[in-house]
């Protein structure tokens, strides 16, 4: 685990597998954008209080979709916690295990990828208390929009910041040896790359991956100057 606070606001923890955010407001309540995965509950309590935070504080977790490197120990640390679980509609009867996942197709590329990957615990089935779409706002930094953007998973969202100029994009971004691209393990790759484009019109200096390294400074430019590669291919 590694600790690192990119604003006064906002800090990264780093886990072996990807990377969970939190959100500090000036009331002292605590957001958390995703959990990693399933056994990361004390790694995550464990970081807060290390960020200067009492966990207790934890008010809500926003899940970006049901992966289980991402949804994986929301169940516990709502359990212990008490905090309020965020999805999407689409997201929240796979989250609460009432319906199976859509499958992943993945390119000859990604499958090799995939294969090589550390096989990650089911996450386990999670209550989710509030269900959201589109444009709804969530009461952190100062009203957080829901940005629905299918093609990970069909319920995947980012969340969008406009008075803080943050973007946190899930999966469906990522920025990997100084490379900022579209994510991979797709349920629909097309449609990935139409949410990745709308991603790339939001105004936002700092922009938050689901894996890789957050970009500080000059995140949506960062986002435009991959489509524009995309689109020289």
């Amino acid at each position: 685990m590694e600790i690192t606070r990119i604003r006064p606001e906002l800090t990264v923890v780093t886990l072996d597998f990807g990377a969970v955010y939190l959100w500090h407001d000036e009331d002292g309540s605590l957001t958390l954008i995703d959990t990693g995965a399933a056994g990361h509950a004390d790694t995550i309590e464990e970081a807060i209080r290390a960020d200067g935070a009492d966990p207790a504080a934890l008010r809500t977790i926003v899940l970006t979709h049901y992966h289980e490197d991402h949804a994986g120990s929301a169940a516990e640390l709502s359990r212990r916690l008490g905090a309020e679980v965020v999805a999407h509609r689409l997201e929240a009867p796979v989250i609460r295990g009432e319906q199976l996942p859509r499958p992943m197709v993945l390119s000859p590329f990604e499958q090799e990828i995939w294969d090589s990957l550390p096989k990650l615990p089911p996450a386990p089935p999670c209550a989710v208390d509030r269900e959201v779409t589109d444009g709804e706002k969530l009461g952190f930094g100062g009203g957080a929009v829901v940005v629905h953007v299918p093609g990970h998973t069909d319920g995947s969202i980012a969340l969008h910041l406009p008075e803080r100029g943050v973007l946190f994009t899930g999966d469906l971004a990522a920025n990997v040896e100084h490379r900022t691209m579209p994510g991979v393990f797709n349920a629909d790759p097309a449609l990935a790359l139409e949410s990745f484009r709308r991603l790339s019109e939001l105004e936002a200096d700092t922009v938050l991956f689901g894996h890789g390294v957050p970009i500080a400074e000059g995140g949506s430019a960062a986002l435009r100057r991959a489509v524009e590669q995309l689109g020289q291919h």
